[in-house]
């Protein structure tokens, strides 16, 4: 409206300076000439032209200043100081990320928002005092297989305010987040349509499925998969009607709100088609949103499986789409490749981005495609008593132990060492937007059981990243001299932004510690937090040291280092919509969208070359 505003204004002024050009002076009426006539006639018009521009102006003047008036009033409003807040934070370093704001500053909450940041005093129902510790955003977890309470509890600790698995995903994602709704759950939870979950329900039909799948709930079904001697969402190529299957599932999920596709290539890599893949990211591209992957060739260093042309794939197909990306786990073989070309997308206006965790060794479920031995032994030359660890046993297995395992406890979760990681680790502190996420692991025991919440820390037989991760980074960062905000943008603003950049909501109103925005928040000591969990067992689950208090939508979870038993979590999801977008796939309708045969051929050559490459099914 402001531009077409000025336009109107330009038009009059331009006209007014021709009016004062073309003004009639001391012309004899009797003696004009027809031409001087005419130019009395365009003086006349256009200074009854001018005069409707000049009300028109005026009318697009006073609508502008009512609309600005009406946006200056949906605008948040700070409370007043002297509002009674629910829980007020006193003398604390505020930092947001996203302004770069820095300083001292009071901070009052109510109904679950951040309503005043001031150095007046205030006052409130709850009142933490804060001196010496930074009072940052709450950390956004994106790849987080943390879906049991027991393990919920570990992270809560490291400062999470919200975890959501958008790799390994769930289904179906209605019942997920149905069911996350009538438990409550301690941070803000989030899911993606799971990939690997979609391809059991149409490749393994055996399989029955009573609750819905998750990381949680996964293992389970992994093992019930591989009973029959084959895990066919692994190994089997889909047809096109089984293709048309998963996307219609998958597109369901998406219907009711799922954040996005969440693909495990790496673990169906024999299975998963190239164009099965790229049509999932175009399921997931109908509705503006991501897809999460983590790629097939992940750890290889061999031509032409080398890990970087998994990211190619799937950065090929998110350009095309003009969808957005998130590369699961970017801290192996190939990351300064994948991290260049992630930078130059981004500079191009594409939202994609890669997440890290800061630790040597990752965690994954022992049957993972990459860890057969034609693979880890013979193209990567590693040994299994030197890399793959169980934290049950507190040892490293055998390759007899390893293929064994394999066999009767396929979803069992085992630690997998990469000591490259070390040297590459200083580097990932320092990429802008490269995020960090912490793949935590289920909250289990020795035996693979699932812990209650109240169990014992010490019973915790799963990788320290689960409990540490967030405080290590922030350890690794302050030795390494990396600036606060820059680390606290890896925590937090980066994810939030590119999430909301889909048009998350949810993730707008978070990653920030702003007026107006959810009362998210992780206050720490920024000279004292560091990690204290380890590989050893009872030592995997223990809490970081320098993270008092965490607040989850208004709500303090963390008390003195002590976590709560309360459910303040709210769900991170799409509005549901009323109908689904995916159109099945069929060779007539490739080639209607792809090629001239069905559209042109068919009309005008009469030689029926056109209803040959159609096969009759016109």
């Amino acid at each position: 409206m402001v531009s077409c505003g000025l336009t109107y204004i330009y038009i009059y002024i331009y006209n007014f300076c021709l009016l004062n050009c073309l003004r009639p002076t001391g012309i004899n009426t009797a003696s004009k000439t027809t031409a001087a006539i005419n130019m009395q006639l365009i003086y006349k018009m256009m200074k009854i032209f001018n005069k409707v521009l000049l009300v028109i102006v005026a009318a697009l003047f006073s609508a502008c200043n009512s609309a600005t008036e009406q946006q200056g009033e949906s605008k948040y409003k700070s409370m007043s100081t002297s509002t009674e807040f629910d829980v007020v934070i006193l003398n604390g370093r505020v930092m947001d990320p996203e302004t770069n704001f820095d300083a001292i500053r009071n901070v009052g909450i109510k109904d679950g928002i951040i309503g005043l940041i001031t150095e007046a005093e205030i006052s409130g129902k709850e009142t933490i005092d804060a001196k010496g510790l930074v009072v940052a955003p709450g950390f956004i977890d994106t790849h987080f297989h943390s879906v049991d309470p027991f393990a919920t509890k570990l992270v809560v600790a490291d400062g999470v305010t919200t975890g959501m698995d958008l790799e390994a995903g769930s289904a179906p994602v209605g019942e997920w987040y149905a069911q996350k709704d009538a438990s409550g759950w301690q941070v803000n939870y989030g899911t993606t349509s799971g990939m690997i979950a979609n391809r059991i329900f149409v490749h393994d039909p055996e399989v029955e499925i009573t609750v819905p799948m998750d990381a949680g709930a996964g293992s389970v079904y992994l093992d019930k998969a591989a009973l029959d001697g084959t895990a066919g969402w692994s190994v089997t190529r889909s047809s096109i009607e089984q293709m048309n299957q998963i996307m219609s599932a998958i597109d369901e999920d998406l219907r009711q709100g799922a954040i996005g596709i969440g693909f495990g290539s790496a673990y169906m890599a024999q299975g998963l088609t190239s164009y099965e893949q790229f049509l999932g990211q175009k399921v997931a591209a109908n509705y503006g949103r991501l897809s999460s992957v983590h790629t097939r060739y992940h750890l290889s260093t061999e031509t032409p499986t080398e890990a970087p042309i998994g990211l190619s794939e799937v950065l090929a197909n998110a350009m095309a789409l003009k969808a957005p990306l998130l590369l699961a786990h970017d801290n192996d073989y190939g990351w300064w490749e994948n991290e260049e070309k992630l930078r130059l997308a981004r500079e191009q206006g594409y939202n994609v981005w890669a997440e890290y965790y800061p630790y040597e060794a990752g965690s994954t479920f022992i049957s993972a495609d990459f860890l057969r031995p034609e693979l880890w032994e013979a193209v990567q030359g590693y040994k299994y008593e030197e890399t793959v660890y169980d934290p049950g046993q507190d040892k490293f297995l055998t390759k007899d132990e390893y293929l064994k395992m394999v066999k009767e406890k396929p979803g069992y979760f085992i630690v997998v060492f990469l000591l490259k990681r070390q040297e590459w680790m200083k580097h990932w502190l320092t990429i802008p937007h490269m995020t960090v996420a912490s793949d935590a692991m289920p909250g289990v025991d020795a035996e693979g059981n699932f812990l209650p919440w109240d169990a014992d820390i010490s019973k915790y037989a799963g990788h320290p990243r689960t409990a540490g991760s967030f405080s290590k980074t922030l350890q690794l960062a302050r030795d390494a001299n990396v600036p606060l905000m820059f680390t606290l943008s890896q925590l937090s603003y980066w994810p939030a932004k590119h999430l909301g950049d889909t048009g998350l909501k949810s993730m707008q109103q978070r990653g920030r510690v702003q007026e107006g925005m959810v009362a998210d928040l992780t206050l720490f000591d920024p000279v004292k937090v560091e990690t204290r969990a380890t590989y050893k067992v009872g030592e995997n689950g223990l809490p970081p040291v320098g993270i008092p208090y965490v607040i989850v939508n208004g709500t303090v979870v963390v008390d003195g280092g002590k976590v709560l038993d309360v459910r303040p979590g709210q769900p991170i999801r799409f509005p549901v919509e009323e109908k689904g977008r995916f159109m099945p796939i069929s060779p007539d309708g490739w080639l209607n969208e792809n090629t001239i045969s069905d559209k042109i051929l068919p009309h005008m050559d009469d030689s029926g070359a056109g209803e040959m490459v159609s096969g009759h099914k016109k």
